[in-house]
């Protein structure tokens, strides 16, 4: 499989790509295509936090579980949809936590990738759905390509924010080593339960000055005048 991805997490990650759950996910994706399937995010777009945000440019890591699976919402980064695409429910979760933490006005696009671009990884646990199953691709081995990924950039790096809301991004805490990281945990943004204690978790503005404590530029959070594919 030639995997369309960005060169410092080709690099990073070369001997997952041969192993053999990772050709077995391969397989999998082919041949639910030649059976009719629609698969989410499109192919070009299944690596896409990865080419939004190289390696060394990792700052923050917010995790999310798998891709949106309605027409037209998965562009291959955790909670973002695309320009013109109406904010699903946790993203609007997400919208009024930022501006009630830092003041900024509630954006009108769904596309967070100006985020992704300042170091923000938004990875999803599972990187591609079957359209209108959520789910459904939870055990096609991408789990441990993903899990893979959270150890690396723990293992490589220090410093990092990891953004872990609810219990399934809590599970991946094991992975991280805290000693040298930060762990930000809240429950997850979705309506079901974002009340019990995402709402006024204030993980942007501590996200912000983790990263300023360390002497790198805070993330600007702000996409009300930002449009971008």
């Amino acid at each position: 499989m030639d995997v369309k991805i960005e060169a410092s997490w080709k690099e990073m990650l070369k001997s997952e790509f041969t192993k053999p759950y990772f050709l077995q996910i391969a397989t999998h994706l082919k041949t639910e295509k030649l059976t009719g399937a629609t698969i989410f995010p499109p192919g070009q777009l299944i690596f896409n936090a990865f080419n939004h945000t190289p390696f060394d440019a990792v700052k923050v890591v917010i995790l999310g579980q798998d891709p949106y699976h309605n027409p037209g919402q998965a562009m291959g980064l955790s909670f973002s949809v695309p320009d013109g695409v109406t904010p699903p429910p946790s993203l609007v979760n997400i919208y009024k936590e930022l501006h009630t933490d830092i003041g900024i006005p509630i954006p009108k696009t769904g596309n967070i990738s100006p985020w992704a671009n300042q170091g923000v990884l938004l990875l999803n646990a599972i990187l591609t759905v079957r359209a209108n199953e959520p789910a459904s691709h939870s055990k096609i081995g991408w789990m441990h390509f993903t899990d893979a990924v959270i150890k690396k950039i723990s293992d490589e790096k220090t410093n990092v924010v990891f953004v872990l809301w609810g219990k399934f991004a809590q599970d991946k805490q094991v992975l991280i080593d805290a000693t040298k990281h930060y762990i930000l945990k809240a429950a997850h943004p979705s309506p079901l339960s974002a009340h019990n204690g995402f709402l006024g978790c204030k993980h942007f503005s501590r996200i912000n000055q983790l990263l300023i404590k360390d002497g790198l530029d805070p993330i600007d959070w702000n996409l009300s005048s930002t449009i971008t594919n």
